[in-house]
């Protein structure tokens, strides 16, 4: 009869929690939220509000397509974010008059607005990089996602 047990693996085979880049990628973002929650309760947002207004600011009048790409979320997640932030006066959609299968998402006066309430809310100071470091690490995240979302397409 073979012997059943298990082979332990040596101490050397098990990675810490810690040594995984996922994790420290994830971790990363739950700081990130909890460091900018006094930032998005003084601005009345969440977070995904906040980058969908952020990407309004940099282009306004957009498609709901376009700027669901550049936030990396699907219509059906970014469309109750879109009504609320209509609701709330930041916003305002409509089809598009050359293409009626399109709507398109444009900042409001209360919304372009917002942006100067928010000009002074930054967290680089709270990374503890220096602005050289801030750019590089950025750069780096930027590269590891698109390679991740690159293999992902790949695999299909």
């Amino acid at each position: 009869m073979k012997n059943s047990r298990r082979k332990e693996p040596a101490d050397t085979d098990i990675r810490k929690l810690s040594e995984y880049l996922c994790f420290a990628v994830y971790s990363a973002n739950l700081a990130f939220g909890k460091a900018y929650k006094p930032i998005l309760d003084a601005l009345g947002l969440t977070y995904t509000q906040y980058i969908t207004i952020i990407a309004l600011w940099e282009e306004d009048d957009q498609t709901v397509s376009a700027l669901g790409e550049k936030l990396f979320l699907e219509s059906n997640t970014l469309t109750p974010i879109l009504k609320k932030l209509e609701a709330m006066g930041y916003l305002r959609r409509q089809r598009d008059p050359e293409d009626e299968r399109q709507v398109r998402v444009g900042l409001t006066k209360a919304g372009v607005q917002l942006r100067e309430k928010a000009l002074g809310m930054s967290l680089a100071g709270a990374t503890g990089l220096a602005p050289d470091e801030f750019q590089t690490v950025q750069a780096a995240v930027v590269r590891l996602r698109d390679n991740l979302l690159q293999t992902i397409k790949d695999r299909k």
